[in-house]
């Protein structure tokens, strides 16, 4: 099978209009409705512009909606969400929802080989930004694990801007084991910070280390507006064997 049209879908506009509608008609819907929801830091992603990653904090359901409807929809219109096939493609039906509502792609998480392996590195090579979450799997205690480095990896051979977001609240709206937000509309930020980029020289755990330091700057002070260095890259010789995301929504 090719390339092109093993991820077809991704480019489909077809797929992209009922996406529109799932995500900015239906979800969005729900969440206002259920969510008191604040977004700070929109003016970050002025000029961004082809590919991406995203990377967010993972302690909900309710994250990977927050980031696909909260967010200007010319920054989200084609991004794709990796997310575990282990649950999220274990059946027909919930892997057809997950598609249709959040884009997804299936990542195989501990494994280097299999039937998704290198998805991430081809979607992005066309164009497809991504939407990842480093931690792996959502936190059972609110607190925030270290990033692994996956998607770091793909943003520093492709040399591409990681976007890092926090998401504040989304836990106590909605936490693991409950599938609907909670009564009252319970507050949740979303904390959108300054795009990074791989800087000149910087290996990977630096890099890795630096996105997750901004991101949890962000959550921890409640806003993406934290001062932390940053440099823009030079460009530099691209390594010949690329990585592959394992992180994705669960």
């Amino acid at each position: 099978m090719s390339e092109r049209r093993r991820t077809g879908r991704y480019h489909s506009r077809l797929h992209r209009w009922a996406r529109y509608v799932a995500q900015r008609g239906i979800l969005k819907a729900v969440l206002t409705t259920n969510l008191r929801i604040t977004v700070e830091g929109e003016r970050n992603l002025a000029g961004l512009d082809g590919p991406f990653i995203m990377v967010a904090n993972h302690s909900s359901h309710l994250d990977a909606p927050l980031c696909l409807t909260a967010l200007p929809y010319r920054v989200t219109k084609n991004v794709a969400t990796a997310a575990g096939a282990d649950y999220f493609y274990n059946a027909k039906w919930r892997s057809m929802l997950t598609s249709l509502f959040f884009n997804t792609y299936p990542v195989e998480r501990g494994k280097t080989r299999g039937k998704s392996a290198g998805l991430s590195v081809t979607l992005l090579r066309q164009g497809v930004p991504l939407l990842i979450f480093p931690e792996g799997t959502r936190s059972r205690t609110g607190e925030m694990a270290e990033f692994t480095p996956g998607a770091a990896a793909l943003a520093r051979a492709l040399r591409l801007p990681l976007v890092p977001v926090a998401l504040v609240g989304a836990r106590d709206a909605m936490p693991v084991g409950t599938f609907w937000p909670k009564s009252g509309r319970m507050p949740v930020k979303v904390l959108i910070g300054k795009p990074l980029r791989v800087r000149p020289g910087e290996k990977l755990p630096e890099f890795n280390t630096r996105a997750e330091a901004r991101v949890r700057a962000m959550h921890t002070m409640q806003t993406s507006y934290v001062l932390v260095p940053e440099d823009n890259a030079a460009p530099q010789p691209e390594p010949k064997d690329l990585p592959d995301a394992e992180e994705g929504i669960s």
